[in-house]
Parts: C-alpha cells; structure tokens; sequence
C-alpha cells in the first residue's frame, strides 16, 4: 500500500483487451494482472508519476488515483475506452 498515493481500481467497468492495454501503457510497472482482474503491485503504488496515461483511456470513474498528501483524487476520463 502506497504512502503518498491510493489507486482504486473498478474492474467491472474493464473490458479484457482494455486491462491488458492499461498494464501496458503504465511507464513504471504499477499494473498486473491476477485472476483476469486489474490489480495495483502494493509495492509500486508510490512510484506512480501521475503521468494519467491510464486515466486518459479507461472508463470515466473506473480508476481514482488519491493522493494522500494532499487529499485530491483524479479520475479515468475516457468516454469511449480503447
């Protein structure tokens, strides 16, 4: 678990194809999968950019990325996911 961000993730909201491509277009590995499931690597969560690569392509409210230190959460935006 990270200590300056949270990332929550809506798994419902992600299509197969989509939780391949989120794992993929992550520059720093925060991404796996485990059981067909988007899951967060607790041990990488901190090393999150917010570069919002993952947030511009999935689902609006699928992902929030909180961050701790200052109690503002961004939100995945994308209309038509990928």
């Amino acid at each position: 678990m990270g200590i300056f961000i949270r990332i929550d993730i809506e798994n419902a909201d992600l299509s197969p194809a989509l939780i391949h491509q989120l794992v993929d277009v992550c520059p720093v590995d925060i991404y796996a999968i485990e059981a067909d499931k988007l899951v967060v690597r607790p041990d990488e969560e901190d090393e999150c950019t917010l570069c919002e690569l993952c947030l511009k392509i999935a689902p609006v409210n699928a992902i929030h990325i909180h961050k701790l230190y200052s109690g503002e959460i961004l939100v995945s935006t994308a209309d038509n996911p990928r």
